[in-house]
């Protein structure tokens, strides 16, 4: 339930004619018509000399050259009671200079503002930075629409990563639909239609959209371009229709009156669509790359439309991956070549228009709203770091204590069906297009046996069945190796998976072999181990061994009488010591030239290796390591900061910390778990608490991933907000975590004295 009643925006609005109108009203009427149920109301901005017939979801107005007017509105939105402010900020609809005027009145409001930048300059003017900084200050957050606006921000005006939101436009919600009908409803049929729509203005390059037509109709005599849109009103203002007029000039010096069509409208939403939904062809000819939004681009992109355009900004990153055709500003040979090819390749046209309707569903406006709601909330109630779990933490609390809290099967028994485990989720709803792998399914094997640990309570039987039928199907006797990926029709992808597949599923059956509830199922799991091992012996990744360690320490204390185990055992572990002798140096004390994923694993099966075969070096060698891998892991603020998987580098760059996932954490609770097990140092629980509370909010981005009322876990921490997928293996993670910190607590005797777990309500 959202924690707030009422939202102002304060932008443009319709039926003023503008971008920040349209997309302010849109906006306000998507966060309107959520379920959030949220009351709504838009603060206009008016410009000099006009005056509009503005709706009744326009609360109040504000001329832009009246300061005192923008004090009163602040005033008013104080009195009004409303929980935050959403600013649609473009440099010329605010007056002042630079737009200062809206200064004055964010300076005095009471409540937080969330900001939507729909220009961010390369080159500001003194004054405009000035203005923007002010601005920066004055939001609980920044979003903008693409990723080029957040390095901007990033670069040019040095704004905080966890300050900016990257949501794309939003965009209607219309079903794929063939062109045909649109244009016999506005009287275009039998006519190949490319079509270029907005206020005109010399800036959208119009002009070279006409040279190009006549290459166009050597290919495609019956093309059609409509250019649909009012001159901008600014323009008009300056010099009347004088570009309008020299566009149709132009058109006539070509002799291709009857192949260009002007309509000077300001159309409606539902026309507008329809005139979208008949051309065959978008184009955006713009001239001028620092476009960082285009609101006429995203909504024809989201119906499915087959796109030309220049590589403006919010074009080259929406246009990507085949997604539509980019070609260079100012050159209409090249734009008509790239549009008479899509107009005479029926499929090429069709399959760039599916791609572009498929990948368009995540910026419909119910889910910007969404995304938008969720901002609010934050901005709202931001959530403070958590304190610490346990003793000796380094932010240890002084609140009463209480333990940790059980763990919730809910949402990980909904990403369960009759064949296993789930790989992804699209939020909280399993996704059975990517079906299942048998990397998850083993780790939902390991949970199963720690859950049959004293003071848990097991999975049901049957559900542990599945998994281990799932292990036992992946099995390829034929190849010597498991299989990893298979399909939601329960075809196997592959003959065999990865060796780091092969390792972490050795490890499942090692743990299923020692801890097991069902003595059958034990017997089970030593016979497949057995049978799998010896094919890891080959193995060249430093993961698969380490892995395999860890699946040996379970399966050789179930099976003493296994020489053979024992000796891989050896192996193995001779093999990451070897590896660390040649890589180290005084100042990068690890195993390979990089960081990658499941770094805390390496450590984790040395301490362990050594602890079983009483060799001190290995537990020497995965101490030391652990060490200085906690060095790289802890922020400056003292949270666990994960080596993202945008991080994996070689040792010549710094490892960066997005994008960070859950695994990551657990592999180090577990590591400090084995840690502490072989010297008892307190800064292994402090370490291990650490690495919890990375799933409650202490980290980057002081957001949490974790719902402790359904057990669910998102994906991991982007640059500036969380992964709202909840996938099998962020779920399994962060369970396993868990049980490893109440495994901690019960071996340290100190249960009754935890320090609290921060619920995420608190």
């Amino acid at each position: 339930m959202t924690k707030f009643k009422n939202i102002a925006f304060i932008g443009n609005s319709l039926p003023r004619r503008c971008g920040i109108a349209t997309f302010t009203t849109d906006l306000q009427q998507a966060v309107s018509n959520s379920p959030a149920r949220v009351g709504t109301a838009i603060v206009a901005m008016t410009d000099h000399g006009h005056a509009y017939d503005y709706p009744a979801s326009v609360w109040l107005q504000i001329p832009d050259e009246r300061p005192d007017d923008y004090i009163r509105a602040a005033e008013a939105l104080n009195a009004g009671r409303f929980d935050v402010v959403c600013l649609q900020h473009e440099f010329g609809i605010f007056g002042g200079e630079a737009g200062s005027h809206i200064l004055t009145l964010l300076s005095r409001l009471d409540m937080p503002v969330v900001t939507t930048l729909h220009t961010v300059l390369a080159a500001p003017s003194p004054a405009q930075r000035k203005v923007l900084a002010r601005i920066v200050e004055s939001s609980a957050k920044i979003v903008v629409m693409a990723e080029k606006g957040r390095a901007l921000l990033r670069e040019i005006y040095g704004v905080p990563a966890e300050k900016i939101e990257v949501i794309p436009h939003g965009i209607p919600d219309i079903a794929f639909s063939e062109p045909a009908v649109a244009k016999a409803k506005l009287g275009f049929e039998g006519r190949s239609v490319i079509l270029t729509f907005g206020l005109l203005s010399p800036n959208k390059g119009v002009e070279v959209m006409i040279d190009a037509m006549p290459r166009i109709l050597e290919s495609r005599p019956d093309a059609l371009y409509v250019v649909l849109g009012a001159t901008h009103p600014n323009l008009v203002l300056r010099e009347g229709e004088a570009y309008r007029e020299s566009l149709i000039a132009r058109v006539r010096d070509l002799g291709i009156e009857s192949q260009v069509v002007f309509l000077d409208q300001f159309v409606d939403q539902v026309t507008l669509l329809d005139f979208i939904s008949m051309c065959d062809v978008y184009t955006t000819p713009y001239l001028n790359e620092a476009q960082m939004t285009s609101g006429t681009l995203a909504y024809s992109f989201g119906l499915g439309k087959a796109v030309v355009s220049t590589p403006y900004w919010h074009a080259r990153e929406l246009l990507s991956g085949g997604r539509g055709i980019l070609v260079p500003f100012g050159d209409a040979k090249a734009i008509g070549n790239e549009i008479a090819g899509l107009l005479i390749d029926d499929a090429r046209r069709d399959a760039m228009r599916t791609r572009a309707y498929a990948s368009s569903r995540s910026m419909t406006w119910q889910r910007t709203a969404e995304r938008y709601l969720g901002l609010f909330e934050e901005a709202i109630q931001p959530r403070p770091l958590p304190n610490a779990l346990l003793p000796g933490s380094r932010n240890a609390s002084t609140r009463k204590p209480a333990g940790p809290p059980e763990p919730q099967l809910t949402y990980f028994l909904s990403m369960c069906d009759d064949t296993g485990l789930l790989q992804h989720a699209v939020h909280s709803v399993p996704d059975r297009s990517h079906g299942y792998c048998v990397d998850d399914n083993a780790r939902a094997l390991l949970l199963a046996s720690a859950l049959n640990a004293a003071g848990e309570t097991p999975l049901p039987e049957p559900l542990t069945t599945r998994f281990a039928s799932f292990v036992q199907h992946a099995w390829n006797p034929g190849e010597k190796h498991f299989r990893n990926f298979m399909g939601f029709d329960r075809r196997w992808l592959e003959d065999k998976g990865s060796e780091d597949s092969h390792g972490r599923t050795l490890w499942a059956l090692g743990e299923c072999a020692r801890g097991d509830s069902n003595p059958s199922r034990r017997t089970w799991a030593a016979s497949l181990f057995a049978e799998a091992l010896p094919t890891a012996k080959g193995f060249l990744s430093p993961r698969a061994w380490a892995f395999t360690l860890l699946g040996l320490d379970g399966y050789c204390e179930a099976s003493e009488e296994d020489v053979f185990a024992q000796r891989m055992r050896r192996l193995f572990a001779d093999r990451l010591m070897d590896l660390l002798v040649r890589v180290e140096t005084e100042d990068w004390i690890w195993f390979e030239e990089g960081l990658s994923y499941d770094n805390a694993r390496l450590p984790q099966a040395l301490i362990l290796a050594g602890l079983a075969t009483e060799i001190p070096a290995y537990t020497a060698a995965g101490l030391k390591t652990l060490r200085w891998l906690m060095t790289l892991q802890t922020a400056p603020r003292g949270h666990f900061k994960a080596i993202g998987t945008d991080g994996f580098s070689d040792r010549r760059m710094p490892p960066r910390g997005f994008d960070q996932q859950p695994l990551e954490a657990t592999a180090t609770i577990s590591a400090c778990l084995a840690a502490w097990r072989a010297d008892h140092g307190a800064e292994w629980r402090a370490d291990a608490a650490s690495a919890f509370e990375w799933f409650l909010g202490a980290n980057d981005l002081s957001l949490p991933l974790v719902d402790l009322d359904t057990g669910s876990c998102r994906d991991g921490l982007h640059h500036a907000r969380v992964n709202e997928n909840r996938g099998g293996e962020s779920v399994v993670s962060y369970l396993l975590g868990l049980i490893e910190l109440r495994k901690l607590a019960r071996l340290n005797n100190q249960a009754a004295a935890l320090t609290p777990l921060r619920t995420l309500s608190a």
